[in-house]
């Protein structure tokens, strides 16, 4: 093999880990700043892999019953937000624990959506649109790799919006007095339980849109194994991001990346090891949760009220 195409291979195989990462990591993106926007209230919600496959499941059965994508979409958001608003409602309540919530959440929002979902397991509905960025290229693996998920600069515009929100916005700075200190902002008037369903229902829709992004695009159907834990790794990867929506988008694109290594390497014609390539995102969850179980780095940059036992 001739240095060139040496170069050529390692050029297509960067393509390819590249579109892989965002066409992986956009559905983790969505879930990790819906999970960003909740804990900035002072609320976990645990349930969010609940409402990613539910969310999933809704958004593919009204695109497959509508013959519309974009309907399906806003369908797989609004209903991402009415179990993430079930949540906040139900953690407002006295005496109740928004981790146990947020586990019974997700095992109602997946157990409805393997029940809902049988009769969709077998047709196929309309898919989002992808932005073809490889038409420059001749080679084949270059032009799929580079098709772009719509909602992937979707996701870079929020998390755009949250960061600025958050750092220059009233909204913003009410959400993080909240997550900091729910006596402060109740001694200047704020509903903190208001706050916290608002922020948590938003997430819900947010994350929605991630289920969206599951069922109609990559992998572009639905099944119940279709989010894989998904909805979970995004807690981890929010404490990894230390709450920063851009971080956020960084650990997404990362354990995308991570995701996308050994389809990468079979895509260039490399298939030794390609088992042992596709263990790389158990590793690096495994790395990320010893990382972020760190006393010192997890509470880092975190919300005082994650903190305070309701």
């Amino acid at each position: 093999m001739t240095d060139h195409d040496t170069l050529t291979l390692a050029l297509n195989l960067l393509i390819a880990v590249l579109g892989g990462a965002i066409r992986i990591g956009t559905p983790f993106l969505m879930v990790s700043l819906a999970e960003c926007i909740t804990e900035k209230s002072g609320r976990i919600n645990l349930g969010l892999e609940g409402v990613l496959v539910f969310s999933a499941m809704a958004g593919f059965g009204v695109a497959y019953l509508s013959g519309n994508v974009w309907i399906g979409v806003l369908a797989a958001g609004a209903s991402g937000a009415l179990l993430a608003l079930l949540h906040g409602l139900v953690c407002s309540l006295p005496r109740v624990n928004d981790i146990a919530a947020g586990i019974a959440l997700m095992l109602l929002g997946s157990g409805l959506a393997f029940y809902l979902g049988k009769p969709l397991i077998q047709p196929q509905a309309p898919q989002i649109p992808a932005l073809a960025l490889g038409e420059w290229s001749a080679s084949p693996q270059v032009r799929s790799a580079l098709q772009i998920n719509l909602l992937f600069p979707l996701g870079v515009a929020l998390a755009a919006l949250l960061a600025w929100a958050f750092r220059s916005t009233r909204l913003g700075l009410v959400l993080r007095m909240a997550g900091d200190s729910s006596d402060a902002a109740r001694a200047l008037g704020h509903s903190v339980n208001g706050i916290r369903i608002a922020a948590t229902t938003l997430g819900g829709f947010i994350a929605g849109l991630g289920g969206a992004s599951l069922s109609l695009y990559y992998p572009g159907s639905w099944n119940e194994g279709l989010s894989s834990g998904q909805g979970l790794i995004a807690v981890a990867l929010v404490i990894f991001a230390r709450w920063s929506p851009w971080r956020c988008l960084g650990a997404a694109l990362l354990f995308g990346g991570a995701g996308a290594l050994g389809p990468a390497l079979q895509s260039v014609g490399i298939s030794q090891g390609y088992y042992l390539f596709n263990a790389v995102p158990n590793v690096l969850t495994l790395v990320i949760l010893v990382w972020t179980c760190s006393p010192k780095r997890s509470l880092q940059a975190a919300p005082a009220e994650l903190g305070v036992s309701h």
